[in-house]
């Protein structure tokens, strides 16, 4: 079994209200993100390939051109804008490339990350 790891940066606002953090949260604030797409499977024998990167980087690509350099606020799909629903929307839009085991969200000026491992059920 393999794992394939793809990741993509993005800079983005957001505020959030009702946190510890107080006023400096409930302000509008940028971050530098990080963000990593990981697959998983067998190679397949024709090609060598889990998974051809070429298709992830274009669903990668949307995904970073609707996140970067935006007010996430003011993406309605993605909700209250927390490192949780930020990977859980990634996820959502790169989730048809192939077989998605995980999305991670970095704030690494932050040290902070979210993974998210798909829908249970």
């Amino acid at each position: 079994m393999w794992e394939l790891t793809k990741s993509f940066r993005f800079e983005a606002a957001h505020s959030l209200p009702g946190t510890t953090f107080g006023a400096a949260s409930e302000e509008i604030h940028g971050h530098s993100f990080r963000a990593e797409v990981s697959v998983r499977g067998t190679p397949d024998p024709s090609t060598g390939m889990v998974l051809d990167l070429g298709l992830l980087e274009r669903s990668m690509a949307e995904v970073q051109k609707t996140l970067d350099h935006k007010l996430l606020n003011r993406i309605e799909a993605l909700g209250t804008p927390t490192l949780e629903n930020i990977s859980r929307f990634i996820w959502e839009r790169v989730q048809h490339a192939g077989k998605i085991t995980r999305v991670s969200v970095h704030r690494d000026s932050c040290n902070e990350s979210c993974t998210y491992f798909g829908p249970q059920g």
